[in-house]
């Protein structure tokens, strides 16, 4: 039997049991085997695929945005719309047959967008072009899911788990549990608040499928046995994902309002021209980039050409993108800008800075 097989078997066992507290154990043993098996068909397509069949696109720009979603949604009119760049439209399916990446210039940073094919039902498991477009979202900072309006809910409820069965999270955080093997001692288990889904005996059987039998585990959080195997597994990807409804212009007002109101979502339609800026910025907030602009002494500061940092970035950051020999060269900074208690403040390398803060580098020996 192959693993295909044996998914779909654990996958309709599971649909055939009942959820209770009878149960719970042998779901969390099945969950965890399914896990297992997912895996293994990822590492497998990995190690067996040809060269050359994935999308080799280089990485450019402050971050990187991935375009998925059904064929026919409008992916490749909106990248044309953003970008200016040129991706075959027609009104049949599967018109993009390959990755077509484009660059974003927004609020002084370059967002590197890529379109890519349209996926179908399955393709976690390798249908169409599936699993090379889901390896390239898995490298991107964030994911654009594009949805026909009229559909919307059901292709996004299909997309989503499509994702989430080749271990990409969308618009979580990692759980808070922490697991440290040991070579002697048993399973310990403690937790820093009340577990309302896992019990010791589930937790030990689900170490116990994935041969951990000497193990200290710590929970922070109140994590599901799906969370618990996410942490053992250790390959997960936790994106932020924006769900951009196209083809508004298609339904009533009302629908429209509903769909505006649900969280991480943005009504468009790319044939109107209508919420391209509000998806920009939407798409912005949820990155989450910080701008630094620099300042020399007795000169005004240069506005024209941020430096573009992660969200929580500190001053060592800065010093490490503008020169790697910086850093051992810092003295202090003065910072003007919101992260500031005052104006200027006098900071170190440990000083957190945020967006469009205004820094001036002093360096040991002047």
């Amino acid at each position: 039997m192959g693993i295909l097989e044996r998914i779909r078997d654990i996958e309709a066992e599971m649909s055939r049991t009942q959820k209770n507290k009878a149960t719970e154990y042998h779901l969390g043993l099945l969950k965890a085997r399914l896990a297992k098996l997912r895996s293994q068909l990822i590492e497998g397509a990995g190690k067996s695929g040809a060269k050359g069949e994935g999308f080799d696109v280089m990485k450019s720009g402050d971050a990187r945005l991935a375009l998925i979603g059904f064929p026919s949604v409008g992916k490749s009119t909106l990248l044309t719309k953003l970008t200016g760049t040129q991706s075959a439209q027609a009104a049949y399916e599967f018109t993009t047959l390959t990755c077509i990446p484009g660059n974003i210039l927004y609020h002084g940073a370059t967002l590197q967008l890529l379109d890519l094919p349209g996926i179908i039902e399955g393709a976690a498991q390798g249908k169409g072009r599936g699993r090379q477009v889901i390896a390239c979202a898995r490298t991107s900072d964030m994911v654009v899911m594009m949805l026909d309006a009229a559909r919307g809910d059901i292709q996004r409820q299909l997309l989503s788990k499509e994702l989430e069965s080749v271990g990409i999270r969308l618009n979580k955080q990692p759980p808070a549990i922490y697991i440290k093997r040991k070579k002697v001692g048993g399973l310990t288990m403690n937790s820093t608040l009340p577990l309302t889904h896992l019990t010791p005996e589930l937790v030990r059987i689900i170490m116990h499928e994935y041969k951990i039998f000497n193990v200290d585990v710590l929970f922070r959080c109140d994590a599901t046995a799906d969370e618990l195997i996410d942490v053992i597994e250790g390959s997960r990807v936790y994106l932020k994902c924006l769900y951009v409804y196209n083809k508004i212009d298609t339904i009533t007002i009302e629908e429209v309002d509903r769909i505006a109101r649900t969280d991480d979502s943005c009504v468009i339609s790319c044939h109107w021209d209508l919420g391209l800026e509000m998806l920009l910025d939407k798409a912005w907030d949820m990155l989450a980039l910080t701008r630094i602009y620099t300042k020399k002494p007795g000169q005004h500061p240069d506005f024209s050409q941020p430096f573009i940092l992660r969200g929580g970035a500190t001053m060592e950051h800065v010093c490490h993108a503008i020169h790697r020999d910086l850093a051992r060269q810092f003295k202090y900074a003065l910072v003007w800008g919101t992260s500031a208690k005052h104006c200027p403040q006098r900071v170190g390398l440990a000083h957190v800075l945020e967006d469009e803060d205004v820094i001036q580098i002093m360096k040991k020996g002047k």
